[in-house]
């Protein structure tokens, strides 16, 4: 498995992924930017997400569902803050109700992705902020920390596909 630390600061409000792909950054930039490919591990390998919008420029929206082994969907959103591709991406990220609409009494958090070229491969570190050390309880609560650690697992097995 690729992720070498998967660290919570409640000092600084972040849960903070780091993994290192046997890749090159191009191509892990398309496991975020191709939605099929996103498809194959954002969420947990039992909660399979599908997502319906898919835009990751500044202003752009994502919205996706997660399916629950029992057929239950999930959604989520995006909003796209900054994207400079194949290096970084920014966006908010939080809870949608069936119909797509965020849900507000839901917390949002900040999720930041830098892919950086380190031992002939590439760095990913994802960072999620929140606004509050009550949030991040909550998200992590949910099951955040091994939702993330579940999906970004999946990534080795796709990036080995070479895109296929």
């Amino acid at each position: 498995m690729s992720i070498t630390s998967l660290d919570k600061d409640f000092e600084n409000l972040t849960l903070t992924l780091i993994a290192d792909f046997d890749a090159p950054a191009e191509r892990v930039w398309q496991l975020w930017a191709d939605p099929r490919q996103l498809e194959r591990w954002w969420g947990p390998p039992t909660y399979p997400a599908t997502f319906k919008e898919h835009d990751l420029t500044p202003g752009g929206d994502v919205t996706y569902y997660m399916t629950s082994p029992e057929g239950e969907t999930h959604h989520g959103w995006w909003r796209i803050t900054s994207a400079n591709p194949p290096k970084s991406l920014e966006f908010s990220d939080g809870f949608a109700d069936q119909d797509g609409k965020p849900i507000a009494e839901m917390p949002v958090n900040t999720m930041q992705l830098n892919l950086t070229e380190h031992d002939g491969g590439t760095r990913m570190e994802l960072r999620s902020v929140y606004d509050s050390k009550e949030q991040m309880e909550q998200l992590i609560s949910m099951g955040m920390e091994e939702g993330l650690r579940l999906s970004v697992g999946q990534m080795d097995a796709l990036l080995a596909d070479d895109g296929e």
